[in-house]
């Protein structure tokens, strides 16, 4: 394979979850990565047992230097990073807010990947919120990072559409893919002065905060199609649920069946008006859903067909956002 033109290029990576892993795999195949910063590695499952990030797994699998500071403002992080000579640094859901000193440390600075079309929806999780918040359209940018959270002076954006069924989970993936591809088009197109620094205009940013498992609590008396997309913007976390018969009932995959527009008045929101093999149909504050797959407290994720052969639920019960 034809070595790409900017190997020689020394690149310092810094990411964390799943996300990263494609943007890291990539940028290594086409340029020479010096080192790698992570979280610190947590406990997880029931031994709580330490586990490393994803990106991890995968610099250690490349032979490349891993780094997980506790604190990345600490003297003895930033002269780590000098003695590594990089480039350019870049990052991609790491985590953490660098210091403005750590920023400077490369002379082509230090570029973010960012899973939404900025200014909108700057923070944590852009994935989830466009889609909880029925969005049509998304995409990835890459950024200059600068002191502010996702203010940075913007290089490129790729745009995406957002299919009306498509879960976080999905798209996920998707705009891992596309950030890895992205980083590539910035980082050649800044060597060879084709890439241009647009300034965000603050006026128009929108936010997107962490998504807490509460998050997932369906309100029955909003509308099905803004409950629809609560389900598959918690896919598969922290993952929509309600209560029926005093038992949390996870609610994995519904679908739209009356016009949003129409109202339900004859069923109180959370009703359950239909029961069949082909789904449970609920009725909304405006329209009804009809859930296709769920989970039982005692149970595995599984289609209404297969969920009914061991549990039966009647028309008229009632879905609730608490217990009773």
């Amino acid at each position: 394979m034809e070595q790409h033109k900017n190997k020689n290029l020394k690149v310092l990576f810094m990411g964390t979850p799943d996300f990263a892993v494609p943007v890291l795999k990539t940028l290594a195949s086409h340029y020479t990565v010096v080192a790698v910063v992570t979280k610190v590695d947590k406990p997880k499952g029931r031994g709580n047992k330490l586990t490393p990030t994803p990106v991890k797994e995968l610099a250690e699998e490349l032979g490349i230097d891993v780094l997980q500071p506790e604190n990345v403002r600490t003297d003895e992080f930033y002269e780590e990073l000098c003695k590594y000579g990089a480039d350019v640094f870049v990052t991609a859901a790491y985590g953490k807010i660098l210091p403005v000193r750590v920023i400077d440390i490369p002379r082509y600075g230090c570029i973010n990947v960012h899973a939404s079309l900025l200014p909108y929806y700057r923070g944590a999780a852009p994935i989830w919120r466009v889609i909880m918040n029925g969005e049509k359209e998304t995409g990835v940018t890459t950024m200059f990072t600068d002191a502010g959270m996702d203010t940075g002076d913007i290089l490129l954006a790729e745009k995406c559409g957002i299919d009306e069924n498509i879960t976080v989970g999905e798209l996920y993936d998707k705009l891992s893919v596309m950030g890895s591809e992205l980083i590539i088009k910035t980082i050649d197109g800044l060597l060879e002065g084709s890439v241009i620094r647009t300034p965000q205009d603050h006026d128009k940013a929108t936010y997107a905060p962490m998504v807490e498992k509460e998050d997932g609590n369906i309100n029955w008396t909003d509308t099905a199609r803004n409950i629809h997309n609560l389900v598959r913007g918690t896919n598969p976390f922290p993952t929509a649920f309600s209560y029926l018969d005093g038992e949390r009932i996870k609610i994995w995959k519904t679908s739209v069946i009356d016009n949003a527009d129409c109202n339900n008045s004859d069923f109180c929101p959370g009703t359950v008006i239909d029961v069949s093999k082909n789904g449970i149909d609920v009725a909304a504050g405006v329209g009804a859903v009809r859930i296709l797959e769920l989970q039982g407290v005692s149970s595995k994720r599984m289609a209404v067909r297969d969920y009914l052969n061991g549990h039966k639920i009647d028309c008229g019960k009632l879905f609730r956002n608490c217990i009773d």
